[in-house]
């Protein structure tokens, strides 16, 4: 499990990504980046009912998704908010590299297409 570090600890830490963030998207989810001034990234990932109803499975995607984080924390930029909005229930079926290769990607724009100046 990723650290306590590294995780929101409120609402008003991922409500301020989603308003101050750039967007990156993907065909299976999308990637909310904000700067922040902690000294360390922070981490969400947010599965809606409407992709699931089952909590089980909801949480089954999100620890997923934390784990390939935290197995790859020292290759994400640092300083940054990072909110990851599941849209497809297949997460929880497609095996790990893969996985790893959509996240990396997604992160990967960010560093690419995120302007510091406006951020």
């Amino acid at each position: 499990m990723l650290g306590k570090k590294y995780r929101f600890h409120s609402r008003g830490g991922v409500r301020y990504v989603y308003q101050k963030g750039k967007t990156i998207r993907s065909a299976k989810m999308s990637l909310i980046v904000a700067n922040n001034m902690r000294g360390f990234t922070r981490f969400a990932v947010v599965v809606s009912k409407k992709v699931e109803k089952s909590a089980v499975k909801r949480n089954r995607i999100r620890r997923r998704i934390y784990e390939v984080l935290r197995q790859n924390i020292a290759m994400i930029p640092k300083e940054r908010d990072y909110v990851f909005v599941v849209y497809s229930k297949e997460l929880i079926k497609t095996p790990f590299q893969e996985l790893e290769k959509i996240l990396g990607k997604l992160v990967e724009e960010s560093k690419v297409c995120y302007n510091e100046k406006n951020g």
